[in-house]
């Protein structure tokens, strides 16, 4: 099994918000997922993060996200 896994941290201190954040029409998390799913290479895209709301946005997006990450 091919896993695609993108890390999404929720403390961006540059840009807040950024992974959830609409750039060309979707939130950039968006662009690597869509990617990730349409590539035809990974059997699963999964999103590991530290953020409620990073975690929902993925999901609606098409990814797992199987667990939350700890903030350390």
């Amino acid at each position: 099994m091919k896993v695609a896994v993108i890390p999404a941290r929720g403390g961006s201190k540059r840009i807040p918000r950024k992974n959830i954040r609409t750039f060309a029409g979707q939130p950039i998390i968006g662009h690597s997922i869509a990617v990730a799913l349409q590539c035809g290479l990974f059997d699963q895209v999964i999103v590991s993060t530290d953020d409620e709301e990073i975690a929902d946005v993925s999901k609606d997006l098409g990814a797992l996200v199987p667990f939350m990450r700890p903030a350390s």
